[in-house]
């Protein structure tokens, strides 16, 4: 149970390689103080694995986290999150079969905190969630978007 024992890359069943010998995990944080629901998105730097589009805060799990302790350990590494002002509600998953990526869906009443807090993360943004679509998103995040966009908007409506 060593920490960071999830660094390194799966070749998935699909064929494709992802980051994250036990899975990935990644936040979704939505902001509910605003004019209109937003989220946060995180653009990835250059050099990491999708670098230069925008996602989510997340990365690998380690082998003794549950998907939540991973998505919220990483969103605080790179976007400074503070996991006590968040509520979270859903957890959305990618299954590859051998690998899978959670999203762990959060809410927030303010900010949560977020700044860019390591070389990970160029720059953020809190987005509404109607405009999410209209920014270059990571591949993974891109394809399942609006699958994820509809439980946000059910949980709203709760």
């Amino acid at each position: 149970m060593a920490r960071r024992d999830g660094d390194g890359f799966v070749r998935c069943r699909c064929g494709h390689s992802h980051w994250g010998l036990h899975g990935a995990a990644g936040l979704l944080v939505v902001r509910t103080d605003m004019e209109e629901p937003s989220v946060l998105l995180q653009l990835r730097a250059e050099w990491t694995h999708g670098g230069g589009t925008w996602a989510l805060p997340g990365g690998a799990r380690d082998s003794h986290e549950d998907v939540i302790a991973a998505a919220l350990r990483e969103a605080e590494e790179e976007v400074g999150v503070d996991s006590s002002r968040l509520d979270v509600r859903k957890v959305f998953s990618d299954d590859h079969g051998n690998w899978r990526y959670d999203t762990v869906i959060a809410f927030a009443q303010d900010d949560a905190g977020i700044y860019a807090a390591n070389h990970e993360t160029s720059g953020f943004d809190w987005v509404a969630l109607h405009l999410v679509s209209s920014y270059q998103l990571h591949p993974g995040l891109a394809t399942h978007w609006m699958t994820i966009a509809e439980l946000v908007r059910k949980e709203l409506a709760v």
